[in-house]
């Protein structure tokens, strides 16, 4: 494997735009967490995919020291977790006992799989066996990450609106991705080429279906009227009684019409 090089104009390139664009898709959280923070409450937010992508961090930061010279691993995912750690201590903070619970259960899992596969990369697995099984494990976590966010596109196409698919993450997760992509393209380290084409795969989609679905922002207005009143209320159906409240409506207006128009009254 090629080694990481200043001397490398074009690896150099990747490297430093790769951690400057997904430092940004890192930070993308921040106004969530600063709604928690103001609101002193979770909400319906999740903690799984900051404690899966700590996760990553942590393992993609023992693969890059295992290869040595591969200094824009460690420092894009040295930033990483330390953010992500931060967003997961201020979920912890303000989150009810059972979400609470499960966020720490999480933790420690993570924790404990991660000590789990250091000392089998160490004692048990050596040598190019050692960096392709531990290089394998963080591409199909750091694939799962970029991938679990597609699980939204069911509701965009149920409510034919793109509200919850901010196309500039979107965006940023492509060009991102696409960096790492030629980084490790130009290493000839295919478990970073392999983990990211997933990434730019997956934003790709997203933004696809930005593209199609995004004039149905139009009838987000009416859906989040409806829904605030009934926090329970299907997204779906709520547009249905919309639809049909707007017909009647013009029923009633063509009827007095005619009414008005019609001689023997």
């Amino acid at each position: 494997m090629a080694a990481f090089s200043i001397h490398n104009p074009l690896v150099f390139t990747f490297g430093i735009l790769g951690n400057l664009l997904t430092f940004l898709v890192f930070l993308a959280p921040g106004p969530t967490f600063y709604r928690i923070m103001k609101k002193k409450s979770t909400e319906e937010f999740q903690s799984v995919p900051y404690v899966v992508t700590l996760l990553s961090n942590m393992l993609w930061l023992y693969y890059a020291i295992i290869l040595s010279n591969e200094i824009p691993l460690i420092t894009v995912n040295s930033v990483g977790g330390f953010i992500e750690a931060i967003y997961i201590s201020i979920y912890i903070a303000y989150a009810p006992k059972k979400p609470r619970m499960l966020t720490l259960t999480l933790l420690l899992v993570s924790f404990v799989g991660l000590g789990f596969i250091i000392i089998f990369t160490n004692f048990i697995v050596k040598g190019a066996q050692r960096v392709e099984f531990l290089g394998w494990i963080c591409a199909t976590l750091l694939a799962t990450t970029y991938i679990a966010p597609l699980g939204i596109t069911k509701k965009v196409i149920q409510t034919k609106s793109v509200e919850f698919m901010p196309i500039s993450l979107s965006f940023a997760i492509v060009v991102s991705a696409a960096m790492w992509v030629c980084y490790g393209f130009l290493l000839k380290d295919l478990h970073i080429v392999v983990a990211n084409t997933a990434g730019v795969i997956a934003g790709v989609v997203q933004i696809m279906l930005y593209m199609i679905y995004y004039k149905g922002k139009a009838h987000t207005a009416d859906k989040l009227s409806i829904t605030h009143l009934n926090p329970n209320a299907d997204p779906t159906s709520d547009l249905e009684i919309v639809s049909a409240k707007e017909d009647n409506a013009v029923s009633s207006i063509e009827h007095k019409e005619g009414l008005s128009m019609d001689p023997s009254n």
